[in-house]
């Protein structure tokens, strides 16, 4: 019998697990050890049943997250009324539920040829209502004795009334779909095109085809990131420009800065996606994304950035722009030459090649590169297109390529790159993967700070001075207070570069007191008229180009225009520009 006072406890084993009562005669624990033990082994039940259910809970979520996201819940997809044109394959609608691509119920023919009783006769019936088909070919189909053989696919009603209306025996219908691109050749880039059996074939067709497959049963359309009205606008004023320049081609886009989304992305030649056949194979290259090219004076805003980010120089340091560089045989000068001394905002409003060569030199080589490829400038873009570019980047990056890529020069990028990188520079220094997907509402944008925010304030207000003082004068647009950069770059060709084969395009960005929007625009090869004096460089067709289309899309976007002498945008606005003149030394402030 145990004694009064006594109690039997729970001893550990040496596993550290629990035994039965032990009797009286075995080590007992009692009092207050007893409680610390079970206190301890309460508390680490509790603990570990806490890791238990966060593991679990944590599981589920990446499960959710990654293979069982529910129909509807992707950020590519939205729910829409299920119809029979979704039934085989995904619509694809913009950013505001605009349709840009669907199904159409067509009937398709096709013989069974042991059932044809005069193939001869029949092929020449068939012939004379669908002339488009070939005599012999139809007769050699008609003629083979197999049970199945397909004649023409997609008929239009009128067509199948006319076959019918035949009534050769052995013919046959069947129900299936054609793809049909309600704008044309609109956002022929961006869509791509599907062949006769719906396989995608370019554009975010292929790029998505298995989604679109999979989903188009459920009612599931596929939103993309473009405005229609400012894809038409876009297209609109490049087209005119193409035509007024004699442009070989043409490239545009317009970025949300705050989140990549592409609101409009344009490569001209075009061609109608509803007859992908009927185009050459140049019109459907995407100059926007697969393209590449030296885009010339553009890239002074990286150079100028990573200067400043670096600390490599100040913004009220400067070069000595006296001079050409000559390196080897090599010179390099200035456009507009100042032959003075040259602030660093004046290196930008002026585009001196000397200062920003100079420039460089301070940032060093490995930094530059560093820097770019922070930028995402040196490896392939994340789009949502098969057709996307690989930059070119020097073979050998020394001082000459160090000095001559700080002017956009010796580096091939394709302008969606360009553009995304341009958009750091202005949205408070963060890079945005690109995108042609409309963002899901509320979900945060995940991008990389490449420089700080008050070198991006730094940018902004040069950028605003450039459109305001220098080369991107012609790029205003009253109210929404556009800055942004001309670049003007030769052609390279055989046996060096071409001076009458430009490629001039402007980056600009609006409202700069608070930048919502990027447009990128570039003209391949244009030639200059009486208005621009015959200049082709881009401060005379791309630069004024891009005033156009900030005017007419900005008002779309509920962008509301400003007075941009009202003090507050003054004050926003205002950088003092330090320059040294002459040998006096006296500086000047232009505001």
């Amino acid at each position: 019998m145990t004694q009064p006072g006594t109690a039997i406890v729970d001893s550990v084993d040496h596993a550290g697990g629990w035994t039965e009562a032990e009797p009286r005669d075995s080590a007992h624990l009692v009092g207050s050890k007893v409680q610390a033990i079970r206190t301890g082994h309460t508390r680490l039940v509790t603990v570990a049943l806490v890791f238990a259910v966060s593991f679990f809970v944590l599981a589920g979520r990446l499960i959710e997250l990654t293979v069982v996201r529910e129909p509807g819940q992707s950020l590519a997809f939205i729910t829409v009324a299920p119809t029979k044109s979704t039934a085989g394959r995904s619509d694809i609608v913009d950013r505001n539920g605009t349709l840009l691509a669907t199904n159409l119920l067509t009937a398709s023919l096709y013989a069974d040829a042991r059932s044809v009783p005069d193939a001869a006769a029949a092929a020449a019936k068939l012939v004379k209502v669908l002339p488009e088909l070939s005599l012999a070919a139809v007769q050699e189909r008609l003629s083979s004795g197999r049970a199945f053989v397909w004649l023409k696919r997609n008929l239009t009603p009128s067509q199948q009334a006319a076959v019918n209306g035949l009534g050769i025996p052995g013919l046959h219908f069947r129900d299936e779909q054609r793809r049909l691109y309600p704008h044309g050749a609109l956002e022929s880039h961006v869509l791509g095109f599907t062949d006769v059996d719906g396989d995608g074939i370019s554009g975010i067709e292929k790029y998505f085809d298995q989604e679109m497959r999979d989903r188009g049963p459920r009612g599931q359309a596929l939103q993309v990131s473009l405005d229609a009205r400012v894809q038409h606008a876009l297209r609109d004023e490049l087209r005119s420009a193409v035509d007024r320049f004699q442009a070989a081609g043409a490239a545009g886009l317009v970025m949300d800065v705050n989140s990549g989304e592409l609101l409009a992305l344009v490569s001209l030649p075009d061609f109608d996606p509803n007859h992908p056949s009927a185009a050459p194979a140049l019109a459907r290259f995407n100059r926007a994304t697969k393209g590449v090219y030296e885009l010339g004076s553009v890239f002074k805003v990286l150079t100028v950035a990573m200067a400043l980010d670096s600390g490599a120089t100040r913004i009220r340091g400067g070069y000595d722009a006296t001079k050409p560089i000559r390196v080897a045989r090599f010179t390099i000068r200035d456009s507009h030459a100042k032959k003075r001394w040259l602030s660093v905002p004046e290196i930008l409003i002026y585009s001196s090649n000397i200062g920003a060569a100079k420039m460089a030199l301070d940032v060093g080589r490995d930094s530059q590169r560093s820097y770019l490829d922070r930028f995402g400038l040196l490896g392939r873009p994340s789009l949502e297109l098969p057709e996307v570019g690989v930059p070119i980047t020097p073979a050998r990056w020394g001082d000459i390529s160090t000095m001559t890529a700080a002017y956009g020069h010796g580096l091939a990028v394709s302008p969606v790159q360009f553009a995304s990188a341009f958009a750091a520079m202005v949205n408070g220094g963060v890079l945005l993967p690109a995108t042609l997907i409309k963002r899901k509402p509320g979900k945060p944008t995940v991008g990389i700070q490449v420089i700080s925010k008050r070198t991006s304030n730094q940018l902004r207000r040069l950028l605003r001075a450039v459109v305001e003082k220098g080369t991107g004068r012609k790029a205003q647009a009253p109210g929404f207070l556009v800055g942004g950069k001309t670049g003007t770059a030769e052609k390279a060709g055989v046996g060096g570069y071409n001076r009458k084969a430009l490629i001039s395009s402007f980056a600009a960005a609006f409202p700069m007191t608070a930048p919502k929007y990027v447009v990128y625009l570039l003209l391949d090869e244009p030639r200059g008229d009486v208005e621009t004096h015959g200049f082709a460089t881009a401060g005379w067709t791309a630069a004024p180009l891009a005033g156009r289309v900030i005017s007419r899309i900005a008002p779309i976007l509920g962008v509301r225009p400003v007075d941009s002498e009202a003090a507050p945008v003054r004050r926003a606005m205002a950088m003092p520009l330090y320059g040294r003149t002459g040998n006096r030394g006296r500086n000047i402030a232009v505001n």
